[in-house]
């Protein structure tokens, strides 16, 4: 069968290290392959989406974090990247953000790329406290993988057309409703 590979715990293992580098380069298709996971869960059982989403959770998390520690030990200014005027203008949006509502950033940000990181950056140079950063990351992580892979695994079991099918609907879905947040977000700073 050609999905062995994708049934296989090596799946979570690949999907884990795609969503922890799509925390730092926005190119890596974590959230594709977080949605093609929650198909292949829902039409061959294995791994099961419960796997899926502890997995894409746990490497969310940690890459948020890493975000916000090197926001936390580097700053925001350091290296000269962060110094170019469309990230000083990301970095301004980010920090005007987290000081209307620290929950409501962090938990709408795991859903935007861009954002993503500039938030996590600011969230670390802005000393926002541990405890409650690691709780506010966790449970925003743990809702987008949910999220994600429920929308690979009920597109699976709504189209007919096994695995293939369902993967292919599945990220075509999952990457129209980002483009769908991506204007509604771009939209909101205006």
């Amino acid at each position: 069968m050609p999905f062995d590979l994708l049934s296989s715990p090596w799946a979570l293992v690949i999907m884990s290290l795609l969503v922890l580098g799509d925390s730092f380069f926005v190119v890596i298709p974590g959230e594709i392959a977080v949605t093609a996971l929650g198909a292949i869960a829902s039409t061959t059982g294995a791994p099961p989406l419960w796997a899926v989403i502890v997995c894409a959770a746990a490497a969310a998390a940690v890459g948020d974090t890493a975000c916000y520690l090197i926001g936390r030990t580097v700053g925001t200014e350091r290296w000269r990247w962060m110094r170019a005027p469309r990230v000083r203008q990301a970095l301004d949006w980010a920090r005007r953000r987290l000081d209307g509502g620290t929950a409501t950033v962090l938990f709408t940000a795991r859903f935007v790329p861009f954002a993503r990181l500039a938030i996590n950056l600011v969230a670390g140079a802005s000393h926002i406290a541990p405890g409650r950063y690691l709780l506010l990351v966790a449970v925003a992580a743990l809702g987008w993988a949910a999220y994600q892979a429920s929308v690979g695994a009920v597109v699976a079991a709504l189209v007919p057309g096994g695995p293939v099918v369902a993967i292919a609907v599945s990220v075509a879905i999952a990457v129209g409703l980002g483009a769908v947040i991506d204007v509604v977000s771009r939209r909101s700073r205006k």
